[in-house]
């Protein structure tokens, strides 16, 4: 793999930090601010949607702009944006910037994505992709405990300085590795050929597969610290260690299907799809056995991250020669799942249904990921033949 897509997995790894460190710092932030609980978790939602309107808007704004270019402004925005919040006054400002790191993150990854499969053949798609996600999934074992280390040690707002330190050290990396000419065609990017490109139904059903299999995942994992001290009975000391096996299971899921999407995508999202609907309801079986329950999260978390290089790979193949807006679309998908996972577990927990039903609720959508790779599958087949 060339340098600069590790550089960019750790771009992503700086803010995909910020994305999640929200969870371990929404205590400190309510005693520091005086707001409720409510309004903090309102933080987490705000940069949610940002990201899932962020993406398309950006991806096509910057369209004309080189790649590189783009990058750095999205990074240095990100790292712009995480000062103010440092230095915030209220809630309001700190509000306002999440909501801009959550635009300008979408921009990042859109651009991002489109610049890793740039760089290397057409066969190794998937496993820089994999590079590229994988600063997420480092960002969820690694940088969400640290972050929250941080926070403990020296307050909230010292996580926020040290995220514009990281993200301005990843611009310096970029301005350093990323080709200046990585994007160079013979035609300039067109808006039009973006927009024609996004007509084609077999990208869509990839948008689909992405967001029901995020849905399947959220769906239990949101929900994962209550499930496993009332229902498995852990202490609630534990679950962070529990978490870190499921971040583990993540790594392993990326770095073997990295290997294997390039040359068998189909193969590779049906077995991850159908590992992940079979193991929601192993977890739904042995949920109140805690040594079979954390064994089994860990192979959950294996399961969902081992779709994502094909995933991503697939939606580059299908946009053919306009994957920019195809793929902050894709990033888009994505968010759409982050949203409606937990949402539909609120409404489950909230019927009575209790924290089992979310097994089944995450093996649903797996199993319709699966029905939508099949017909991606078919529809592909057609397509050749035709």
């Amino acid at each position: 793999m060339p340098l600069a897509v590790v550089v960019l997995g750790f771009a992503i790894f700086a803010q995909g930090t910020s994305e999640l460190m929200l969870a371990g710092l929404l205590p400190m932030i309510v005693t520091d601010l005086g707001i409720s609980v409510p309004q903090a978790g309102l933080l987490i939602s705000g940069f949610a949607v940002g990201m899932l309107v962020g993406a398309p808007i950006l991806a096509v704004a910057t369209l004309r702009l080189p790649k590189r270019t783009s990058l750095l402004g999205f990074v240095g925005a990100f790292a712009l944006a995480h000062a103010v919040g440092a230095l915030a006054p209220n809630y309001a400002v700190l509000m306002a910037s999440r909501i801009v790191a959550a635009l300008v993150y979408a921009g990042f990854w859109a651009v991002a994505t489109v610049t890793a499969v740039g760089l290397v053949p057409r066969d190794k798609r998937a496993r820089a992709m994999g590079i590229v996600v994988g600063g997420l999934t480092v960002a969820a074992v690694a940088g969400l405990p640290l972050g929250t280390l941080v926070g403990e040690q020296w307050g909230w707002r010292a996580v926020f300085w040290t995220i514009a330190v990281l993200s301005a050290a990843a611009g310096v990396a970029i301005r350093l590795t990323v080709p200046a000419g990585v994007d160079d065609r013979d035609e300039r990017p067109s808006v039009g050929a973006e927009l024609r490109a996004m007509r084609n139904p077999r990208l869509w059903l990839a948008y689909s597969t992405n967001a029901l299999m995020t849905t399947s995942v959220l769906v239990v994992f949101s929900y994962f610290a209550p499930m496993l001290v009332e229902v498995t009975g852990l202490p609630a000391g534990a679950v962070p260690a529990v978490l870190g096996l499921y971040g583990l299971g993540s790594v392993a899921g990326i770095a073997l299907a990295s290997r294997t999407a390039d040359g068998w995508p189909t193969a590779t999202l049906l077995v991850s799809l159908g590992a992940l609907a079979v193991l929601a309801v192993v977890l739904n079986v042995v949920l109140a056995s805690a040594i079979p329950a954390v064994i089994t999260i860990g192979l959950f978390g294996m399961a969902c991250f081992a779709s994502n290089p094909a995933l991503n790979a697939r939606v580059f193949d299908l946009a053919g020669e306009a994957p920019t807006l195809a793929a902050a679309t894709n990033i888009s998908a994505f968010n759409l799942g982050i949203t409606v996972g937990p949402a539909v577990g609120a409404a489950i927990i909230g019927a009575g249904l209790g924290y089992g039903a979310l097994t089944w609720a995450s093996a649903v959508a797996a199993v319709l990921a699966v029905g939508s790779v099949v017909a991606l599958r078919v529809r592909t087949v057609d397509a050749v033949r035709v």
